[in-house]
């Protein structure tokens, strides 16, 4: 299949798109401000508190009748650049997809050789999160603003957490010698001295605490102070790059722990000091807690790292000299992955996204110019990229769409195939905006013999309306028949000779709907749950005791417990904070199903880690949710 690098199938229909939109733009981004400067967020709202002089309010005052008269001015050019913009929505492609050329050894077409359908399975990680990068004047209806400045931070963030090393401690025990569920420590490894996080070298010897050495001669502050290069990708894609620790075992086979940190702390990043309610979040640089390179590890952390001057054993800085990092296990039950004994994976709420990210699926990226930026970000980590998925204007029997459908996919895996649909059933505001589903084929392997070794993804959003029910049945009964058509004509492989395996099958997005809401009984029967597997759900209306709602209060996003991905980490991973956060906003709306079924019959893909991510917090008013498959064969479980 093509996949289409440009909106319009030629570039006279492009030039004649780029000139109606310069004519619309200063008519909508006038629009855009006017609207923005008479709704405020709580944010401002304390900021104003906070000034004796009312200069925000002299500011309001001063600016409006300028916007005003410039929007006069402007309507005319709008209008004539509006008569040429809409019937060119008809030739208009569903999507954009991007492809970051040069990648080096972290390419997608690297990625391919990694796994051959034999031995060792293979784990596949996904991500979804709603971002709310609306119009400004339209996030501030969920107490958002500064669309712009949040996307490029939202995507430094996603990009920073995904390129960190995976971690895999091992417990030297006499009762426990199964590895550690610490493949997504926060753990910030040393560098080498181009700047780039890189593995840890090196052997790793047997101690009570963990010991581990690092080339280079850089103190990790440097990394914690500055994270990874704006610009640069992070290669963390090969094995060397899976930094495994050992911790011997003490009496009775446990670990030696440090002690827990005083309840009630706030973050350790400088900026948990500030006045109650004040959030960096929107200026904050690369650093920050939700970053890679964080002054002070995560409470999710179950490793801290701890550096000297490179010193030799007379004192003096020694050139070739190889600097020994300790780092003691902190034993934080509220943040720290656990497994349940009747669960067959492990679950936990965690300060960054996983490490070694493979595909990454976002809800609500509406605005054009919040996913250029967002997009120039991912591509530090992701290869592929499709953005700016849906249609405008008139088409066929849907309403005038005046919004795309914001979804956003990123894979580092080559994708081979793309669909879009656009749900035709939506009414009120959901209709302005051309809300559907992308489903996707990518490639992620291939065997000794040449057969492509493939997996499917679908990410929806399905209709806002709380009250509105039938309408999300009959967009999850469009779902499923997408889903297998989608299949059907994509399959290249027939029973008696498969050109192609398939490994996984993915859908996730923002449902709108949960699990426990009484209102919602009619999507929580839905026959979508019997052909997929949701981890967090034990039944129609009855959620396993771990799970915590993704859709957050937006009157509180900016107060202190909640405001630093650190903090909202604490208060979401106690009972308590569990309970406050599934009240009233705090619904699980987003979901990430697997189907166990449909795959190649030798494999069976399950779920080997689930977690929910604050590290997008005061960015976004949704948490973000992560889940790793691992595909392995009945032989190897044998």
């Amino acid at each position: 299949m093509v996949l289409y690098t440009t909106p319009f199938p030629n570039s006279c229909l492009s030039a004649l798109h780029c000139v109606s939109w310069a004519l619309i733009f200063p008519c909508y981004w006038l629009v855009d401000r006017l609207a923005a400067s008479f709704i405020p967020t709580t944010y401002e709202k304390r900021q104003r508190a906070d000034d004796p002089c009312c200069l925000q309010l002299l500011c309001t005052a001063l600016f409006t009748p300028i916007y005003l008269a410039l929007l006069v001015a402007s309507l005319p050019f709008a209008f004539l650049g509006f008569l040429f913009w809409s019937p060119l929505q008809s030739a208009r492609r569903p999507y954009i997809y991007s492809r970051l050329e040069d990648k080096g050894l972290a390419g997608g077409a690297a990625l391919l050789s990694e796994w051959k359908g034999t031995g060792p399975g293979k784990s596949f990680c996904f991500a979804t999160a709603n971002v709310c990068l609306l119009p400004d004047s339209l996030a501030r209806v969920n107490n958002l603003f500064n669309t712009q400045a949040r996307a490029k931070e939202i995507g430094q963030r996603i990009r920073n957490g995904a390129a960190r090393p995976q971690i895999k401690i091992y417990i030297d025990s006499p009762t426990n010698t199964s590895i550690s569920a610490a493949s997504f420590s926060s753990l910030v490894s040393p560098q080498g001295g181009d700047g780039v996080a890189r593995a840890v070298p090196g052997s790793i010897k047997r101690t009570a605490s963990v010991e581990y050495k690092g080339d280079g001669g850089r103190h990790p502050g440097d990394e914690a102070a500055n994270g990874p290069a704006s610009g640069d990708p992070v290669d963390s894609s090969s094995p060397e790059d899976a930094c495994i620790v050992r911790i011997g075992g003490e009496e009775g086979g446990r670990p030696p722990e440090a002690d827990d940190p005083v309840p009630g702390g706030q973050a350790r990043n400088g900026a948990g000091g500030g006045p109650r309610g004040q959030t960096p979040n929107h200026n904050q640089q690369d650093g920050d807690s939700g970053s890679l390179g964080s002054p002070s590890a995560s409470r999710e952390s179950l490793v801290k790292g701890r550096a000297g001057p490179d010193t030799s054993a007379s004192g003096e800085p020694g050139a070739n000299s190889k600097l020994l990092y300790k780092a003691s296990v902190v034993k934080k039950a509220a943040a720290r992955r656990r497994r349940h004994p009747d669960e067959a994976f492990d679950h936990e709420v965690s300060a960054f996204f996983p490490a070694n990210l493979d595909f990454l699926c976002l809800q609500e990226v509406f605005d054009k110019r919040a996913a250029t930026k967002l997009k120039e970000q991912l591509h530090g980590y992701f290869e592929y990229i499709l953005y700016d998925v849906g249609v405008y204007g008139c088409q066929g029997c849907c309403s005038f769409k005046c919004l795309n459908s914001g979804l956003l996919f990123a894979s580092r895996y080559p994708i081979m195939d793309v669909a879009y649909h656009c749900y035709p059933n939506k009414c009120n505001d959901d209709a302005l905006a051309s809300k559907g589903a992308l489903f996707l084929k990518v490639q992620v392997g291939s065997t000794p013999q040449d057969q492509r070794i493939v997996g499917y993804i679908a990410c929806t959003h399905l209709h806002a309306p709380q009250e509105d029910s039938a309408i999300r049945c009959g967009q999850l009964d469009l779902l499923q028949d997408w889903l297998a058509d989608f299949r059907k004509s994509t399959s290249s492989s027939s029973a008696a000779n498969p050109e192609e395996l398939v490994a996984f099958d993915v859908v996730c997005g923002d449902f709108n709907f949960d699990n426990c809401s009484s209102d919602d009984k009619l999507e929580q029967q839905h026959s979508l749950f019997t052909h997929y597997r949701d981890p967090c759900r034990l039944g129609p209306g009855e959620e396993k005791p771990w799970a915590i709602g993704t859709l957050l209060d937006t009157n509180g996003l900016y107060d202190e417990d909640v405001c630093t991905p650190d903090n909202l980490q604490n208060k979401s991973s106690g009972q308590k904070g569990r309970k406050e956060l599934l009240k009233g906003n705090g619904r699980r709306i987003d979901y990430m199903l697997h189907a166990e079924e449909g795959l190649y019959p030798d494999w069976k893909a399950e779920v080997e880690e689930f977690s929910f991510i604050t590290q997008l917090s005061g960015l976004t008013d949704h948490l973000p949710v992560a889940m790793r498959l691992m595909v392995s064969s009945g032989e190897e479980e044998a």
